[in-house]
């Protein structure tokens, strides 16, 4: 026994340093700070877009400790540990930003800033500075903002879909191509939001990055590597669509399940990282240095596990000291922070919206969507209805969206991305002020869009709209939200969105006179429904 206690002793002795001690000391702060962000992170690692999520930190931990194998151990004080403090400061700063302003996010990405900081404290800054290629990959475990990845996922949604009936006719499938439905005559292949590609974009970006970083060739070769990955997931889904497309032509629908389940994930992965490496092998024989794949990969992982016993070497340093007090101050006062309060403004609801405006009638009922788009659209209140003044003329369409938090929900959805999926394509984008049309003294900013489907054409007038003001540009209305909303507790906006049809040889002037006409009579009856300042 006595020998016994003499062995753990001696192990506890040499294991739990001072160092060591406030640097678990900080990390359990950092959990306790950063837990909101934590659970950002599972819940995104449930979805399967983001379902690599948890790997992520076991390959940058394994990274690091190859690259902390090139750094032999250095004792003794360091003077440039400061430049770490300054990153947790950071890291404080950005994670009670995303608290105050609700923006989830930032309180995940807090936590790389975090991670980095604790790097260039622990090593200083002329050893630490060496490790980012770990700590940028720990990027790839962050779910995208909302409004990004509402515009890649319906960007892939067009391009997969489009590659997907280039394929299709390669094959002699007789197809046609409406957005991003697939029209195969009898059966329609709806490429939707789970057909983009992102589920096999994030896992393939993160692999070539990891590829990029242990490839010895030249530094052109692992920036090639790197943005290779995406266009190869989207040539691999876009194969996946086609397919999906000739079996649904040869066998029918009922083939398309099990071809889906077999085909999704892994294959698709493991496809991409093959191409991946023929890709490699393809730039080594152009390389005038010639190398075998294998040699050219740092694949070496003996010694990694030694490493990590270099924790007991941390220093109980100064920096390392003032960051820890800094956190756990921080924790102490972070229930106290309030969190972001609106005010719920009096509204009437877009079902008491007047069904006449001078002499512009609404033509038929008030057009309600399927719960899926419903759901997409995550709107609090919405109306789409037609307006006309008589038979002779086309009637027009209205189309309004309001929501409590316009940066949280509305702000995602953009006209601009949403036809092109309907199959329009956008002919003329352009910013606009409206305002003399409209007989108003403040400028009246929209985006004037034309769009186009074989011989047919609309004219689309769109815009956002918070506290009153007319915002042309989704980011421009985020950041509204997120300066002037919070100074007033406002959160709420809309999108108001008018199309007219364009008729053959018709002068756009006279689609431009019409909507402004009904807009004239109809904006002062909006602020009782979308409430302004």
């Amino acid at each position: 026994m006595a020998n016994r206690n003499s062995f753990l002793s001696k192990f506890t002795s040499g294991l739990l340093t001072w160092g060591l001690f406030w640097l678990v000391l900080i990390t359990l702060a950092a959990g306790l700070l950063f837990a909101h962000g934590f659970a950002i992170l599972l819940e995104a690692w449930s979805k399967p877009e983001y379902s690599h999520g948890p790997l992520i930190p076991v390959l940058s931990a394994l990274m690091f400790l190859r690259e902390l194998k090139e750094y032999p151990p250095q004792p003794g004080p360091k003077r440039d540990r400061w430049q770490g403090v300054v990153l947790i400061l950071l890291s404080i700063v950005v994670a009670f930003s995303g608290k105050i302003l609700q923006i989830d996010s930032l309180e995940a990405y807090a936590i790389i800033i975090w991670v980095a900081g604790i790097l260039l404290i622990s090593f200083g800054w002329e050893t630490g500075k060496n490790f980012w290629p770990p700590v940028v990959h720990l990027a790839f475990m962050l779910p995208l903002p909302g409004m990004l990845y509402y515009e890649v996922s319906t960007s892939l949604q067009l391009i997969s879909s489009e590659l997907g009936v280039w394929f299709l006719r390669l094959a002699s499938v007789p197809v046609y191509l409406d957005g991003n439905i697939i029209d195969l005559g009898v059966l329609r292949l709806h490429v939707a939001e789970a057909c983009s590609g992102l589920r096999y974009l994030f896992p393939i970006l993160s692999f070539s990055y990891i590829f990029a970083v242990l490839y010895q060739g030249p530094k052109w070769h692992k920036l090639l590597l790197l943005f290779a990955a995406a266009p190869i997931a989207v040539f691999m889904n876009s194969v996946r669509i086609a397919m999906a497309g000739i079996l649904m032509q040869h066998f029918g629908a009922e083939w398309l399940e099990g071809f889906t389940h077999f085909f999704e994930g892994w294959v698709i992965f493991m496809s991409s990282v093959l191409i991946l490496f023929l890709f490699a092998w393809v730039l080594l024989k152009l390389n005038p240095r010639k190398m075998r794949l294998v040699d050219a990969l740092d694949l070496d992982t003996h010694g990694l596990l030694p490493q990590a016993a270099r924790l007991k070497l941390v220093q109980p340093s100064a920096a390392l000291i003032a960051a820890t007090v800094m956190m756990i101050a921080f924790v102490s006062v972070w229930p106290f922070v309030p969190d972001r309060a609106a005010v719920a403004p009096e509204r009437f609801a877009f079902a008491q919206f007047p069904q006449q405006f001078g002499d512009w009638r609404q033509i038929g009922k008030e057009r309600r969507f399927s719960p899926a788009v419903e759901r997409v659209l995550s709107a609090d209140d919405y109306i789409a209805v037609q307006f006309g003044r008589s038979p002779d003329e086309p009637s027009l369409d209205f189309f309004s969206a309001w929501y409590e938090d316009l940066a949280a929900d509305g702000v995602m959805h953009n006209p601009e991305i949403c036809l092109p999926g309907a199959g329009w394509e956008i002919a003329k984008v352009e910013l606009v002020d409206i305002a003399s049309e409209l007989n108003l003294e403040a400028p009246f900013n929209i985006n004037r869009v034309i769009v186009q489907r074989g011989e047919e054409r609309m004219l689309v007038y769109y815009w956002f709209t918070h506290m009153g003001r007319a915002i042309p540009r989704n980011a421009t209305a985020k950041f509204s939200v997120l300066t002037r909303g919070v100074v007033a507790g406002r959160f709420d906006g809309a999108i108001i969105r008018l199309i007219s049809p364009i008729k053959k040889d018709q002068p756009e002037v006279e689609a431009d006179a019409q909507l402004n006409d009904l807009l004239t009579k109809l904006l002062p009856q909006l602020p009782r429904f979308i409430p302004g300042a």
